[in-house]
């Protein structure tokens, strides 16, 4: 059907002004019954959705992942079999800032992948770290809240989030990738990805494996200053979004290169560290890094709400030959993301275009809910078992049940490694990785935290986590603040 060129309700019918409102005579009071000012103001005052609380602000695009490796002793999902291609979206975000919020304030980035497969979205929800604050779902709405805004000011508290982390020593390694270069990346085509939990991949065999995600910047990781971040902040709080959206427009296309870590299933028991914490990273030395493929951003989005705004991503979107892990924070995000999704956009959120799967058929018994637009055929039962023919489960096809019924394997995931503690990963990663320049970034951060902290109590807190990470680092943040 042909467009029209002339201006009309939300149904279709011709509107006579697009300028006034139907009054009685040119000063008398509006009509209520002027249907297409009520529908136009209705319409207006219903835009927005609520915002995600977390990773609020953000932005992406679209590109294409293409698998260069063999993998397949390793997992039978179709979209990691060497010489696919897969149409791919990523949205990267800020963790605590609302709409509108500097792109360039300090930060964890988001960096949300969904890969529309042939059999089915595979999401992978990470940020520009490979762990994160907490090991524990249960604890996120606490996070959260410590890194949004005080009740009676509105405004965000130093005291609030340091108060948080140095009570919450699982903190600390994400905290020290925080302080240092990553917390200001240059761009978003300047930063690293990471799907930061273990997931678990299958192959055709029914092996199992825990596995990693890493997908590394072509571009180059590249950090900004402190007062670079500051000065762009105020300048253009958009800068981010500007920057992949303009890189992109001008054929300027970011590639990230797609490798994993992979874990025999049975290791996972015994591993030095526990390899389900997201607080925890595995050696590279352990579990190198396997090349899998890369993915290219070459499409901006047509419309930024429809898009980007309504994508609605869960780590709990597998296909078959993937899964999750015991990763507790992993598993309460399978339940919260589509929940937040439901409430967010809708209970039929999936029937979105955006998030539709491209190259897999829906075929289910679900329907009717709030703005259900597609359905299943008019003589078809909704109800299972029928007698009519209709979809049937496939314990072939569908993901594989794996660890669930492992007694000693859960039990092994939440009992102590021999490694396992709260600051030893983190003083690794200041002392051996961080070179002697990122260092006196890091302490200069550091001490600019700890001036904006107005309480004793979380100032001495502050200091005490900072030297459980390295007696040095502790002792100079003591002597250059005079406490």
């Amino acid at each position: 059907m042909a467009e029209a060129n002339f201006t009309t309700t939300q149904t279709g019918t011709p509107v006579a002004s697009d300028q006034f409102s139907l009054t009685v005579g040119a000063d008398g009071v509006t009509a209520l019954h002027d249907r297409y000012l009520v529908e136009k103001l209705a319409s207006f005052n219903r835009e927005r959705v609520p915002e995600r609380n977390p990773h609020a602000k953000g932005g992406g695009a679209f590109g294409e992942l293409v698998i260069t490796e063999d993998v397949s002793q390793y997992t039978r999902a179709a979209v990691f079999q060497k010489g696919t291609t897969s149409e791919t979206l990523i949205r990267f975000s800020s963790v605590a800032g609302e709409q509108g919020s500097p792109d360039t304030w300090r930060d964890v980035r988001g960096f949300s992948l969904r890969f529309y497969t042939t059999e089915g979205n595979l999401d992978i929800v990470g940020n520009n770290t490979p762990t994160f604050f907490i090991r524990d779902g249960i604890k996120f709405p606490d996070f959260i809240h410590s890194q949004k805004r005080l009740g009676q000011s509105g405004l965000r508290d130093a005291d609030m989030q340091w108060d948080f982390w140095t009570l919450s020593p699982e903190s600390a390694h994400q905290v020290t990738y925080l302080m240092g270069d990553r917390g200001l990346s240059k761009s978003w085509r300047h930063l690293n990805g990471y799907g930061s939990h273990t997931y678990q991949w299958i192959n055709a065999a029914g092996e199992r494996f825990w596995v990693k995600y890493h997908f590394h910047t072509r571009q180059g990781v590249v950090a900004m200053s402190p007062e670079e971040a500051e000065r762009i902040a105020g300048a253009d709080a958009d800068y981010y979004r500007r920057d992949l959206f303009t890189a992109i427009e001008n054929g300027d296309f970011p590639t990230w290169d797609v490798s994993v870590q992979i874990m025999p299933y049975e290791e996972a028991k015994t591993y030095r560290f526990n390899p389900f914490d997201l607080t925890k990273t595995w050696s590279h030395a352990d579990y190198p890094l396997i090349p899998v493929g890369h993915f290219t951003l070459n499409r901006n989005p047509q419309n930024f709400f429809a898009e980007i705004e309504q994508a609605a991503f869960s780590p709990g979107n597998q296909v078959p030959g993937t899964g999750i892990s015991p990763d507790k924070m992993l598993m309460a995000r399978v339940f919260a993301y589509p929940d937040a999704q439901r409430y967010r956009i809708g209970a039929n959120y999936n029937q979105l275009p955006v998030n539709q799967p491209h190259a897999a058929h829906v075929s289910n018994y679900m329907h009717e809910g709030n703005m259900q637009f597609l359905f299943n055929p008019a003589d078809a039962r909704v109800y299972t078992p029928n007698s009519y023919g209709g979809p049937a489960a496939d314990a072939e096809r569908g993901i594989e049940a794996s660890w669930e019924n492992d007694g000693e394997l859960v039990r092994s995931a939440y009992t102590l490694h021999a490694e396992d503690d709260d600051f030893g990963q983190a003083g690794t990663l200041y002392r051996d990785v961080y070179d002697d320049e990122q260092k006196a970034r890091f302490l200069e951060v550091l001490l600019g935290q700890y001036a904006a902290l107005t309480q004793d109590r979380i100032k001495e807190r502050f200091i005490q986590y900072w030297t459980n990470v390295d007696a040095t680092l502790g002792a100079t943040i003591r002597e250059r603040v005079g406490a």
